[in-house]
């Protein structure tokens, strides 16, 4: 019999569906908006839900959040080329480079900086596909050359990355304070997604 969901993994659960409804139609933010947390999400989802169902479960939300964004939101669908498939395998990498890191962390520095590097690795190489992908077979580009593809990278990389890890900080930093706060040492990943 499968153990139950703790509140804390229902809740964390459920925060994670929010922050992702919540930010993925505005890839930069503005003043009234944040930006786009949909890679952070794929890393605390992994880092903490690790279960395969969950990542399919994530990733149908954010093609279905992209769907209603473009059909009923008026986000243009600049971004929805033949390239669109590579956010699985650049949300998977998000997804089990958390999972991957998961059994590593605790409450302590060297534990929540190992985890934000993690994120920084696995952030840097999801962006690389998703944005590769879109510069070489999205079709936008008539001659597309490598040292445009490398400007392009350089030029939104940075803001992507950064955004990224912004949220994980905060996710981190909120992890570790609900963890000392409550003197909590057993694990709190989701058993039943």
């Amino acid at each position: 019999m499968k153990p139950p969901l703790s509140r804390f993994s229902i809740v964390l659960f459920v925060s994670l569906i929010a922050v992702m409804i919540a930010t993925r139609f505005h890839h930069f933010g503005t003043a009234l908006n944040l930006p786009d947390a949909s890679m952070a999400v794929f890393f605390l989802g992994g880092l903490s839900l690790r279960k395969h169902l969950g990542f399919g479960l994530f990733m149908a939300l954010a093609v279905v959040l992209d769907w209603i964004s473009v059909s009923y939101a008026g986000v243009s669908d600049f971004c929805v080329t033949p390239a669109y498939s590579f956010l699985l395998p650049a949300y998977a990498v998000l997804w089990y480079g958390g999972r991957f890191y998961a059994d590593r962390l605790q409450v302590g520095l060297v534990s929540l900086a190992g985890a934000l590097a993690m994120a920084l690795l696995v952030s840097s190489l999801s962006f690389a596909i998703s944005n590769g992908a879109f510069y070489w077979l999205g079709g936008r580009y008539a001659q597309p050359h490598m040292s445009e593809y490398l400007a392009r990278l350089w030029q939104w990389g940075p803001l992507f990355v950064r955004t990224t890890l912004t949220y994980i900080a905060v996710a981190l930093v909120g992890f570790a304070v609900y963890q000392r706060a409550a003197g909590v040492r057993h694990d709190h990943r989701i058993t039943g997604v």
